[in-house]
């Protein structure tokens, strides 16, 4: 084999129609855009269009709930990253307890939100305290197998403003 002999697979390449060239290529006048309107020109967005006729999307029944305005924000975190961030010295094991506030300092969170929520993706091989507003029971489980505890405290709910606490 040369270089020289090397070449694609038939009809792997193939040159692109010219349209709007004249009657005589058979793709002149309209360059196969049919007629006018919204379709022969630039820039046509019809997704979901069915030519006047109600649209599926909306002929289908509205279906379940989307509690968006009190849904809770939790920020997630892995006990794998945790055990790197261990490792990259970002925080050390006796930070007690380590929190939310901890995390986002040491730049592993960018933000609280309603609270965090401990899940178990990932080994983690240092016993460590943490203190979230959720926890998965695997992430617990492997928490405190190397010694370690998951303290769960009440998170803020959203929309709902905290008892002013009573007068002295």
């Amino acid at each position: 084999m040369k270089l020289n002999e090397i070449s694609d697979n038939p009809g792997a390449n193939y040159r692109a129609k010219r349209v709007g060239r004249g009657i005589g290529s058979g793709k002149g006048k309209t360059a196969a855009r049919g007629g006018k309107g919204q379709t022969a020109r630039s820039g046509v967005a019809l997704n979901g269009f069915e030519g006047g006729q109600t649209p599926l999307h909306r002929r289908l029944p509205k279906r379940g709930f989307n509690n968006s305005l009190f849904r809770n924000d939790f920020a997630a975190i892995n006990l794998g990253r945790l055990q790197e961030a261990l490792d990259a010295g970002k925080f050390k094991p006796e930070d007690i307890p380590l929190n939310g506030a901890t995390l986002v300092a040491c730049g592993m969170l960018r933000r609280l939100g309603d609270g965090i929520r401990l899940l178990a993706k990932g080994e983690i091989r240092t016993a460590i305290t943490i203190e979230v507003s959720g926890a998965s029971k695997v992430a617990i489980a492997a928490v405190e197998s190397v010694g370690g505890r998951v303290l769960i405290r009440a998170n803020r709910i959203k929309g709902h403003k905290p008892e002013a606490a009573p007068p002295a």
